[in-house]
């Protein structure tokens, strides 16, 4: 099972009430297995990359919280990985074995941008999309200064951030769509609202009953508390929809609008106005596709992108 979608569009939320619901193993950390293990070393079935995928992966805190033995894990790996979904399924297979589990799930956001290998290298995977209106994303991912304008733009750091929501998401939509009935998509606005109901689309998808009561009392991790950028504590109460309403002005939100309305309305969200042709938006936006196509490349198909990628391994 992998839950995926644009970071902050609640990736997190879903996965822990899998875990709550009980039956899958219990691992709170991404595992990054295809976007840094595999991106950064390259090869797995050459024995040096894997064992320097290995080292990699037993500094970080997620092998410290993973209860594992290193002789143990270590031997099967060297024995039986050849690339990141071998290493994923040895590694979370394991702890589900370890913890008496029946399944396990995964939900590194920028998975989302390897669907195909993660079906090419684990055929049985589920891959469940999680999708968030990307005017609340936009706002969450540049509180959080996650994505970065290029030189000259830097007024324009919040209308980049919501760029990058729209091309993550229709490059994972795109991968998705082509799985047939092993990928699914849902709405975080639908989960908040009826997450009995979304949650039972989801039992229906994994072929497994996931208690909404039980969820509610396991309360593993973000369940339980949040994880927002905005602070979960106020007189109003916690509510993490449609923030934009109130934290755009109206030149931002026409601005944004103008950019990715058009994907907006696609995945069933209303515009504040009906949008209005730019040439210079649609410039800005075009730039933007190609420059993130540009570093995704270089980050899975060069040798500097395999430099920078082990540079991220702190990450984990």
């Amino acid at each position: 099972m992998f839950v995926l979608g644009c970071a902050r569009s609640g990736t997190t939320l879903l996965y822990h009430m899998l875990l709550s619901a009980g039956g899958f193993a219990v691992l709170r950390s991404e595992t990054h297995a295809f976007n840094l293990l595999e991106a950064a070393y390259g090869d797995l079935r050459v024995q040096r990359n894997k064992e320097r995928m290995l080292q990699a992966c037993f500094d970080t805190r997620m092998f410290a919280i993973s209860g594992l033995n290193r002789n143990e894990i270590r031997a099967k790996i060297l024995a039986d990985c050849a690339n990141g979904g071998d290493f994923l399924r040895i590694f979370m297979g394991q702890i589900a074995e370890k913890q008496g589990a029946q399944r396990w799930a995964e939900c590194t956001p920028d998975h989302l941008l390897y669907i195909s290998r993660i079906k090419e290298t684990i055929p049985d995977a589920l891959i469940i999309h999680i999708i968030r209106d990307g005017r609340d994303v936009a706002l969450s991912l540049d509180k959080q200064k996650w994505i970065r304008p290029l030189p000259g733009h830097g007024k324009q750091h919040l209308m980049v951030a919501a760029l990058y929501w729209e091309w993550i998401v229709n490059r994972g939509r795109e991968e998705g769509r082509a799985l047939g009935q092993d990928y699914c998509e849902l709405h975080f606005e639908q989960l908040v609202a009826d997450p009995r109901l979304v949650l039972g689309r989801v039992s229906t998808f994994i072929g497994q009953e996931l208690d909404y009561d039980r969820i509610q009392r396991v309360a593993i991790g973000s369940v339980a508390e949040p994880n927002t950028s905005f602070g979960a504590n106020s007189a109003a109460g916690f509510n993490p929809v449609a923030r934009w309403k109130e934290s755009l002005t109206v030149d931002q939100l026409l601005t944004m609008e103008g950019l990715i309305g058009g994907t907006l309305q696609e995945l069933g969200y209303n515009l504040s106005r009906a949008a209005s042709e730019d040439s210079r938006l649609h410039q800005l936006r075009a730039r933007y596709r190609r420059y993130f196509d540009f570093k995704f490349w270089v980050k899975t198909r060069t040798p500097i992108g395999k430099y920078l990628v082990s540079k991220d391994l702190s990450w984990l």
